[in-house]
């Protein structure tokens, strides 16, 4: 008798074991393709702001040249940060007429806090002469 006892018991435990492996295994296979689609989401997310990052410094060396911009490619200098431009309207023909600091934004991006100060103090100054502007390029994201 005690001999079929424990053969109900190991066979109970036997049962039990595999009954937890299996909805372990289903319960790690089913997580595991969640979290593979949450991965790739969010690897495909962080490709494309990547994209449109790279694309938005690519139209920043290149903006003198779109029809936005409005002077003359060479007048303006590059400098990149703070302010993507300076440009010196007329100094091509030897008569500069202005100071102007130019900021391309493309997309929806906006100014940043610094960008939005410098442009409060270009402000200040109350001068046509010297003047800030935003130029945006690639509105539609292309």
């Amino acid at each position: 008798m005690i001999g079929y006892v424990w053969q109900i018991v190991l066979i109970l435990i036997a049962v039990e074991v595999v009954l937890g492996i299996a909805i372990f295994w289903v319960g790690f296979v089913r997580g595991g393709r969640r979290a593979t689609v949450r991965h790739e989401a969010t690897v495909s997310d962080h490709l494309r702001r990547s994209r449109q990052t790279l694309g938005g410094k690519f139209a920043e060396q290149l903006a003198p040249y779109f029809t936005e911009f409005n002077y003359d490619p060479t007048e303006a200098r590059f400098l990149g940060s703070p302010i993507d431009f300076v440009v010196f309207p007329g100094i091509a023909t030897g008569e500069p007429q202005a100071i102007v600091f130019v900021e391309v934004k493309s997309g929806k991006s906006q100014l940043d806090r610094g960008q939005r100060m410098l442009r409060k103090i270009v402000e200040q100054v109350d001068s046509k002469n010297i003047r800030f502007e935003t130029v945006r390029l690639l509105q539609d994201g292309n």
